[in-house]
């Protein structure tokens, strides 16, 4: 079995080691080379593009930033569709737009391709243990001969429904871990100005009511003045539009996250697109005049 993978970020290195670590036989690809090159000590062909990458494969992984990024990969001139042989799978583990998900299954169907849309969740600590869920949309039939490939990166695997379903899936759950992040930062801020310690403040509250791996997890990078990302602001604010713009379709009003939406907004102002989420704290605290 031939495996392509495209994307080897913070994500998608440590996704692709593990089937490499599996014995699949891979061919990577990413954009900036140097960020791949590492892989060639597990076994991987380090491939220079999408085309060459996909030629041969059975199974086509990508992860890569933005939905313009998944369109270019997959859809593009030079992308997967156009260079997979027939009877590929095409796995998009990207969050992106439910819409898209679509179009990619459709057009793969059309070439005599298979698609399936599967965004994770678990952060950089999921991707590096294996551990991540991952939320799957497509032909079931599909997912089931897949499933022994995804096993290896993620701890719980669940088919969602039809195409865009994984990527609705995983709207939800960048929904709540908004919610989650910008609870854990004000709470911590409290905390802050109220002259308590951080770490004993999380081994009391993330053993409660209140755990989440918002305080349980990056609440303790805070706590460090670790801000380096294991998932992007950048990325994050990406996610909220996108679950914002599906909201407006279905109807639905989601003033939290619009609100939410708005402080991580500040972080183009401010330049910390390139810190991880929990550099929400910082924003919260300049905000306040406060400096961590």
């Amino acid at each position: 079995m031939k495996i392509a993978w495209l994307g080897t970020g913070i994500m998608g290195f440590s996704m692709c080691s593990h089937l490499l670590k599996n014995n699949y036989q891979v061919s990577a690809y990413n954009r900036s080379k140097e960020k791949a090159d590492p892989l060639k000590e597990l076994g991987a062909k380090i491939c220079t593009s999408v085309a060459e990458a996909v030629a041969d494969a059975d199974y086509i992984f990508s992860i890569v930033g933005y939905p313009q990024d998944v369109y270019e990969v997959i859809l593009g001139t030079d992308g997967a569709i156009n260079n997979a042989k027939k009877g590929a799978v095409l796995v998009d583990m990207t969050t992106s737009k439910p819409s898209l998900a679509q179009e990619i299954y459709e057009n793969a169907k059309d070439k005599g391709l298979f698609a399936l849309d599967a965004p994770v969740s678990g952060g950089d600590k999921g991707a590096k243990a294996g551990t991540l869920a991952i939320m799957v949309g497509g032909d079931k039939d599909v997912f089931e001969k897949t499933k022994p490939l995804f096993a290896c990166m993620g701890k719980t695997i669940e088919y969602m429904g039809t195409s865009g379903l994984g990527q609705h899936t995983k709207m939800a759950n960048q929904i709540l871990i908004a919610g989650n992040m910008a609870g854990a930062v004000e709470a911590l801020l409290y905390a802050t100005k109220a002259g308590l310690d951080l770490d004993q403040v999380i081994d009391v509250i993330g053993s409660g009511a209140a755990g989440s791996v918002a305080i349980n997890d990056l609440g303790r990078r805070i706590a460090k003045n670790d801000f380096a990302p294991g998932f992007f602001i950048k990325h994050f604010i990406k996610d909220m539009g996108i679950a914002l713009e599906e909201s407006a379709k279905m109807g639905l009003s989601l003033p939290a996250l619009g609100i939410i939406n708005q402080f991580y907004q500040a972080a183009r102002s401010l330049d910390y697109m390139e810190d991880g989420t929990q550099a929400l704290y910082k924003i919260c605290a300049q905000l306040n005049g406060m400096n961590k």
